[in-house]
């Protein structure tokens, strides 16, 4: 039995891979039209003081930073207010791009146990953060990344394609340090808190020479949040961001794939001034 169990999760796997490949397969061409340099550009502020992840944004240092809201259409119908919404705050330090979210999601759904599974189809927060700005691909390499924070705040991106040519679902934990919890009064939303280490495009999974990036002021990062909403279905049922992004043959779920359709963020000690 276990062998079996171990036969059929193993199969699974390499068939969503095998689907991921062909749906990017067919779109590599067109993805590669997008241009970086439509991306919005956002001041983020240095924070005043060491951020404490735990979901509660109790530090000062976030009152100096604007709400900013997740918006834009992605995939799906557009929900509902009481289904979802949702608006973020960035701040940052030496060490860490600081994200807070509040989420108003009424369901809250997690169909998968193995958090590699289908990981997308699962209620989560997406972050997307390109270390250098330098926009492209970014699927199957370490160019940029796509952090999926599940409900249990692991941590999943696709990886390179394995010696079959299908890709490969990582566990990275050690990226992103990420709480949530619900507000006690209606309509219970659900207050996320997360700290993001960089890393350049030399990263290497399981390499002793990966050092992240230390952050300072002037630098830009591509960067963008989303939300994966299921209520229940056996396919997320709506995916909202924070970037308006442009259809290529009508799709817009482009993010996972190129940089392109980030926006840019500048590291400032205080908005409204300018980084050299």
């Amino acid at each position: 039995m276990k062998i079996a169990t171990c036969f059929k999760k193993t199969t699974l796997q390499i068939l969503f891979g095998l689907l991921i490949l062909i749906m990017c397969t067919t779109s590599k061409v067109t993805v590669a039209a997008t241009s970086k340099k439509s991306a919005s550009l956002l001041n983020v502020e240095r924070s005043s003081a060491p951020i404490k992840i735990d979901g509660q944004l109790a530090e000062s240092a976030w009152n100096s930073a604007d709400w900013r809201d997740i918006n834009h259409h992605i995939l799906g119908e557009m929900p509902t207010e009481k289904d979802f919404s949702g608006r973020y705050k960035l701040l940052w330090d030496t060490s860490y791009l600081y994200i807070a979210a509040e989420i108003t999601d009424d369901i809250l759904f997690d169909q998968h146990a193995d958090p590699l599974i289908k990981y997308w189809d699962d209620d989560c927060l997406e972050v997307f953060v390109d270390e250098d700005n330098s926009g492209g691909d970014h699927q199957f390499n370490f160019n940029a990344f796509a952090y999926h924070i599940a409900l249990d705040n692991q941590v999943v991106d696709i990886g390179k394609l394995d010696e079959r040519k299908a890709p490969t679902f990582l566990l990275l934990n050690d990226h992103v340090n990420s709480q949530w919890r619900r507000q006690q009064t209606p309509p219970y939303q659900m207050v996320w808190e997360v700290a993001v280490t960089l890393y350049d495009d030399s990263y290497e999974l399981g390499s002793n020479d990966n050092h992240p990036v230390e952050l300072k002021r002037g630098k830009k990062i591509g960067f963008m949040l989303a939300y994966c909403d299921n209520d229940g279905s056996t396919e997320r049922e709506h995916f909202v961001g924070s970037t308006a992004i442009t259809p290529i043959n009508g799709d817009k779920n482009l993010g996972y794939k190129t940089a392109d359709v980030f926006d840019t963020i500048f590291l400032v000690d205080k908005v409204g001034s300018q980084p050299k």
